[in-house]
């Protein structure tokens, strides 16, 4: 819909037909504001710390360069970092790795979340991070923001590429903002400094989502799903946590649980006691599902993509058309060359052809 309707900003109502009172009513679905495009540049990846970015983060991540747009609202102008990675997926762990649970989302856009201080968006494989600095914060409300964020978000369509990000955890009891799906050891480092990430696995393609949870008694558990490339890499790395980080073995503080399920391992540390961190991997179970990875499109406009499918579709045509004619001449060849060679044989026509006669009468 937001392709073929481009951004919208207001809606007209009209009250009902009362005698006297047909006012019409504005309601605001998008904040209204003329955001304009000012500059944009390109940096190396060094240059995210100044948008209250990590490198170290960034380049785990895929980023190999950051693009500073600049906007102007009115007098007021804010710099957003734009970073194109490798697919969905990571641009998805970049926006859960710097979401906080001060972060509020926004309504109507998957994705997003905005602070007092920064506004964070996933947008295909694009990250977006608007800072907020506090010299422009009495300036710039949050509409002003959001409407920044829908005109991000508008101008980069995610072509259905959200359709393989992971499977959200379990909803239950999930502290907002506390979601995190890292990709490799540092950023595993930052998020989980109480937990040796060296059994990870990351070098074997380990993946892990995390979140933290609500305990009954107020306390909070750390649930970490690993998920790994086949159930024999899982195993063996399950086996490990359980012989070095004794798992399942009610200590007190610092009890660490977990189980494997087929190419998973979930673990759960923090908990207040073995039930609920039972409880919390009961709540996950297998079940099939076929993904398929499709190639990223690129940024081509879609006219473009449209106008090499139509080439690509003649070419095809061609070709096709090129076998038939070819194998036409190829049984022509063949013919004439077996009425040299063997003249005799019942299989070859003679020169001025054959006719078969149907005797019906």
């Amino acid at each position: 819909m937001a392709k073929r309707l481009g951004l919208c900003f207001a809606v007209l109502a009209l009250a009902p037909l009362a005698r006297g009172q047909q006012r019409p009513s504005a309601i605001a679905l998008v904040p209204a504001a003329d955001w304009q495009l000012v500059s944009s540049r390109t940096s190396d990846v060094d240059a995210v710390r100044e948008l209250g970015g990590d490198p170290a983060i960034e380049r785990e991540y895929g980023v190999e360069a950051l693009e500073v747009r600049s906007y102007r609202l009115e007098s007021t102008s804010v710099e957003v970092g734009v970073e194109a990675t490798p697919d969905a997926s990571t641009a998805f762990g970049l926006f859960t790795y710097y979401r906080t649970e001060q972060m509020a989302p926004i309504s109507g856009m998957p994705l997003a979340a905005l602070a007092r201080d920064v506004g964070l968006l996933a947008r295909g494989r694009y990250f977006f991070r608007i800072p907020r600095p506090a010299e422009t914060a009495s300036k710039l409300s949050d509409n002003d923001l959001r409407a920044l964020m829908f005109l991000l978000a508008a101008s980069h369509p995610t072509g259905g590429q959200n359709a393989n990000l992971p499977d959200s955890l379990p909803r239950n009891g999930l502290i907002l903002g506390t979601e995190k799906y890292l990709l490799g050891p540092e950023a595993a480092r930052r998020a989980i400094p109480s937990f040796r990430t060296d059994l990870i696995g990351f070098s074997q393609g380990a993946e892990v989502q995390m979140g933290s949870y609500l305990e009954a008694g107020g306390g909070r558990a750390t649930v970490l799903a690993i998920t790994y490339p086949t159930p024999q890499i899982a195993r063996a790395r399950f086996g490990e946590m359980e012989s070095i980080l004794g798992l399942n073995q009610e200590r007190g503080p610092g009890s660490v649980f977990g189980k494997r399920l087929a190419s998973f391992v979930i673990i759960v540390m923090d908990a207040n006691s073995a039930a609920t961190a039972k409880s919390l991997t009961d709540a996950f179970t297998l079940s099939g599902r076929v993904v398929e990875n499709e190639p990223y499109p690129g940024d081509k406009p879609i006219t473009v993509q449209l106008m090499e499918l139509i080439v690509n579709n003649l070419l095809f045509v061609f070709i096709l058309s090129g076998i038939g004619i070819g194998g036409g001449l190829l049984v022509f060849i063949l013919k004439r060359l077996a009425r040299k060679w063997f003249p005799d044989s019942p299989w070859v026509e003679p020169e001025d052809g054959c006719l078969t006669v149907l005797k019906l009468t």
